[in-house]
């Protein structure tokens, strides 16, 4: 890259912290090292023109688990395992919340809800452990967090009992990202886009980056690539992509709140008058391990069908968009927050609750530094 003096003196010289990725991660773990660090110079790499992964392209749930996602987390996670993840989530969308403001998020909090579909068989298994999970998340809320209403959405083929979260919320994914942005240039952090870093190395007391276009040198590097962390040799992240597809605006919409079904693998929302509707990855599961960013035949059929015969059977519809993002998942559903050398650190692994956890793992991520 033609690089001039003043680029290089400007952008690439003294700098204290380099993150890479700017995502909910990565802009929350800088401007924390910036209020921490008030007179530290702080560099963000992107890959993309845009945030790149799923912080722009999420489906801007703010939930933190359907009960039968919970009641699964069981079979790998002890009881305690469980409700620490389910109060990370909580906190981290607290602080989303607390850092932004609502209506910089445009959050609206119309509740969640899961559908059992008929060939699923978990209807029962939830009747059987909503009291349970209940009771093992009650202390994070002082009251209950699941409950069952009827199916007034004109849903086809689920069970006429829908599960209800009184607590879960949704969100305008882009506002999100467009005010993260926006405080952290504000806050004097620096941000170049269409980077790549494709290696670093540390040495005494400093680490050493050579990306697509240049080399520099900082003080200490923060990884926050998430579905890409394999990319940055942080084996124990494997990419999981995400399809979606939008209808055009539909008239008289009456639907409205966060939805789930099959355990978390589909769900969809009201925006804009439209019907947002992702998921199907358990359709392909390795197939879908992967950062490429194209959307699969067998797939976006699925997601149609269902648009057609269970989610709106009565209603013609349109589809505008489809696009997909890249999650970043795991054996476990913990984040991986932790420091890689002496001067180098990561915060990935957000197992498909970038929303809930991305602002607490990006501070944890810039509190690493003592």
């Amino acid at each position: 890259m033609n690089l001039s003096y003043w680029e290089i003196k400007s952008w690439l010289s003294n700098i204290d912290y380099v993150i890479v990725g700017s995502g909910i991660v990565g802009l929350n773990c800088a401007i924390e090292l910036k209020r921490r660090f008030p007179k530290s110079n702080i560099l963000v790499l992107e890959k993309g023109m845009l945030p790149q992964g799923a912080s722009t392209k999420n489906a801007g749930f703010a939930c933190f688990g359907s009960l039968s996602e919970i009641i699964n987390d069981l079979k790998s996670h002890s009881e305690d395992e469980v409700f620490q993840l389910v109060k990370k989530r909580i906190e981290g969308l607290a602080l989303l919340r607390e850092t932004l403001g609502d209506a910089k998020l445009n959050y609206q909090q119309f509740g969640g809800y899961e559908l059992y579909m008929a060939t699923e068989g978990l209807y029962e298994l939830c009747c059987a452990k909503i009291d349970a999970m209940n009771a093992l998340l009650k202390p994070l809320f002082n009251e209950n967090v699941f409950s069952f209403k009827s199916n007034t959405f004109g849903f086809n083929g689920c069970h006429d009992q829908l599960g209800f979260n009184q607590f879960e919320g949704q969100i305008d994914t882009g506002k999100m990202m467009e005010a993260l942005l926006t405080k952290a240039q504000k806050e004097g952090i620096k941000i170049l886009n269409n980077v790549t870093v494709e290696s670093f190395s540390e040495r005494s007391g400093s680490v050493s980056i050579k990306t697509n276009g240049f080399e520099m040198v900082c003080a200490k590097l923060f990884i926050a690539t998430n579905g890409f962390a394999a990319q940055q040799k942080i084996t124990e992240v494997i990419p999981a992509r995400a399809q979606v597809l939008i209808t055009a605006p539909i008239k008289d919409l009456e639907i409205k709140g966060t939805f789930h079904f099959d355990q978390g693998f589909y769900y969809f929302r009201n925006i804009d008058n439209r019907i947002l509707f992702g998921g199907g990855r358990n359709l392909d599961i390795k197939g879908e391990e992967t950062t490429n960013f194209s959307q699969t035949k067998r797939i976006q059929d699925a997601l149609e069908t269902y648009l057609r015969t269970a989610i709106i059977p009565n209603t013609p519809f349109e589809i505008e968009h489809r696009w997909s993002g890249i999650m970043g998942v795991g054996d476990q559903k913990s984040p991986i927050v932790t420091q890689l050398g002496n001067n180098v650190y990561c915060g990935v692994r957000l197992g498909g609750m970038g929303v809930a956890i991305g602002s607490s793992v990006g501070k944890d991520l810039a509190n690493l530094v003592s």
